[in-house]
């Protein structure tokens, strides 16, 4: 009988030892997405402005009024 408690006591010790680890392992996943984020906006950030912008003057020059 102590022989399974101590059984019991140990798999629950070892799944909060998990626990810890995967918090660590989604923080440095978290991490990891938003700086590649953070880098993919500052490499387009210009590109996708002018695109936006040609965008909108082609169709702001069809257009009666208003401008980008």
């Amino acid at each position: 009988m102590l022989d399974y408690l101590r059984i019991i006591l140990n798999a629950r010790i070892a799944r909060m030892d998990e626990r810890g680890a995967s918090a660590v392992e989604y923080g440095l996943l978290i991490a990891g997405i938003a700086a590649l984020i953070v880098i993919m906006v500052f490499a387009f950030g210009g590109v996708l402005s002018n695109i936006f912008k040609n965008t909108c003057n082609k169709v702001g020059s069809g257009a009666s009024a208003g401008t980008c």
